[in-house]
């Protein structure tokens, strides 16, 4: 009776407030059974090591606050090893926030090309506009970063008419956008090696986040689901036309590398 009584009350303040039901939407166990109902997986993605990616792991994160939202210095890594593979590289971004990832890999790309929501837009969200106005905060001065602005769900890709070496995917990470994203960048911005990058498929390197992962499948065709990884150390899964030899992610993991950090701090 506890149960049926609980349920009553959990549908009479769904009906009261419906953006209640978001909540329930977004509940990671809800997520984990569609992965196994419908694409049979339960483990997340194979994991493949960042030195496997290139002949020589080394790379400075010039650009890096520490802030809420950013990237893992690892996931800037990988940009930037994966965009060393191009030469001259084509680099698009949907979620542009401060602009770190973008800023970091335009010294090595020869057009950065990065899309987010414009300020009316953000504002017509409800966010403040102090929020508003750190979009692109380190990336807004770059010769060589083109800020392109629109809402992604509609916003026509075709229409740049360019294809990218490296596409980095971190916009809004519920499951109809990352779905819709990754149905329209493999639709109107790769060519055949053209790699793909999607920010938080995982809440930190050890615990996949089943709602963006579910996107992702969902998003794309089923020959390429074999071109997925996790990359280790970071939050991204990437799509290269590779076979790597990969191992699957346990939790807690046992380290089997440490990375050499040194930091230096410049005042803005």
């Amino acid at each position: 009776m506890k149960k049926i009584r609980k349920a009553i009350i959990a549908i009479l303040k769904i009906i009261k407030n419906p953006w209640l039901l978001n909540n329930v939407l977004s509940n990671d166990t809800v997520w984990n059974d569609y992965l196994i109902t419908k694409h049979r997986v339960k483990n997340g993605l194979p994991m493949v090591e960042l030195d496997q990616l290139t002949s020589s792991f080394s790379e400075t994160i010039d650009t890096f606050s520490f802030l809420d939202g950013g990237s893992l210095p690892t996931d800037i890594a990988l940009l930037k090893i994966i965009c060393r593979r191009f030469t001259p590289c084509m680099y698009f971004e949907i979620g542009t926030w401060r602009g770190e990832s973008v800023v970091n890999v335009s010294d090595i790309c020869n057009e950065c090309y990065t899309l987010n929501l414009s300020q009316s837009d953000l504002l017509n969200q409800g966010v403040s506009k102090s929020y508003a106005n750190l979009h692109g905060f380190f990336s807004k001065d770059k010769k060589n970063i083109y800020h392109l602005y629109g809402n992604s769900m509609n916003f026509d890709f075709n229409s740049l008419g360019k294809k990218f070496d490296v596409i980095f995917i971190d916009g809004n990470h519920h499951f109809e956008y990352v779905k819709n994203y990754t149905e329209k960048v493999f639709k109107h911005l790769m060519h055949e090696k053209s790699i793909v990058v999607w920010h938080d498929y995982a809440y930190n390197p050890e615990k996949i986040r089943p709602e963006v992962f579910a996107g992702i499948l969902d998003g794309l065709e089923t020959g390429n689901r074999k071109y997925l990884y996790h990359v280790a150390n970071t939050m991204c899964a990437v799509f290269i036309r590779e076979e790597f030899i990969t191992k699957i992610l346990e939790s807690p993991m046992t380290p089997n590398k440490k990375f050499k950090i040194k930091l230096d701090l410049e005042s803005l």
